[in-house]
């Protein structure tokens, strides 16, 4: 059959069953190359602790990560999506850290925050050599030149853009550097439906409601929501909000450290959005 074909229809034909066949294997490799960095010696026992609560490999593959893309990871923190991010990236893709812009009136905790990342990203040059770290002021970020990522990913964020009043902006700037299509994946800690907004700006525990909102109006169509990073044991009623929960346990009473532990991290949406 082939054959009687033109000779540009047969090569079509080829290059297509070709992509056709290559796609589950990509998939396949991308699932090989999370599972070798999340076991990876340039993580620490605790930070592989935690993976039982938030699930990386599952989330990262529903997000649709492959080892070719240009990943735009904003306010790493601690790294910790970074470890798994940065070796999967390392060989044939791009991974960008957007960090807030260092300046002269900076807090001290952004300061100590981008020197402790930095000096993770140094301890490790085998995973973490080709990580690019860029700054963007949180008013009017600029994470990229624009429509040049595939990917932008934020884990646990939302609730400090809300309360400094950024959230829009943020969104804005997230569709901006991706491409026409490009995936923008939201981790956070997910409120009951109908919280007043500074119930969540206080308690940390946005609803998806607001976080659909906000992607929408910056540009976005929600493509899929999981719930990979759900807790059913999370009540969402801490006197200190979500930070009374691991990894945090901040101000828990010695008393009741062991039933905080028991419930685990918070309920978490996993949403995926795609630019429009």
């Amino acid at each position: 059959m082939l054959r009687a074909l033109s000779k540009t229809t047969r090569m079509g034909m080829i290059v297509a069953i070709i992509a056709s066949t290559a796609a589950p294997e990509l998939a396949a490799d991308v699932g090989l190359m999370i599972d070798e960095a999340v076991s990876g010696s340039h993580r620490s026992e605790a930070n592989k602790l935690r993976d039982a609560f938030r699930h990386p490999k599952q989330t990262l593959l529903f997000f649709g990560v492959e080892a070719d893309m240009k990943v735009i990871e904003i306010t790493p923190g601690g790294g910790w999506y970074s470890e798994i991010l940065a070796p999967v990236l390392r060989e044939r893709g791009t991974m960008c850290a957007a960090s807030y812009e260092i300046t002269e009136q900076s807090r001290e905790f952004f300061r100590r925050m981008d020197a402790n990342y930095r000096a993770k990203l140094e301890a490790w040059p085998s995973a973490y050599d080709r990580v690019k770290v860029v700054y963007f002021d949180p008013a009017a970020p600029e994470f990229a030149p624009a429509n040049s990522a595939d990917m932008v990913l934020t884990f646990r964020n939302v609730h400090n853009w809300a309360k400094a009043g950024t959230a829009e902006a943020m969104f804005e700037g997230f569709a901006k550097a991706l491409k026409p299509g490009g995936i923008l994946g939201v981790v956070e800690h997910r409120a009951k439906p109908g919280t007043p907004i500074r119930k969540q700006i206080e308690s940390g525990y946005m609803t998806e409601e607001y976080v659909i909102l906000m992607a929408i109006k910056a540009g976005f169509r929600l493509a899929g929501s999981s719930e990979i990073n759900a807790n059913p044991n999370d009540t969402k009623d801490h006197p200190g909000g979500v930070w009374n929960l691991l990894p945090n346990l901040r101000n828990v009473p010695e008393a009741e450290v062991a039933k905080y532990r028991a419930i685990g991290e918070s309920d978490r949406m996993t949403l995926k959005f795609v630019k429009r």
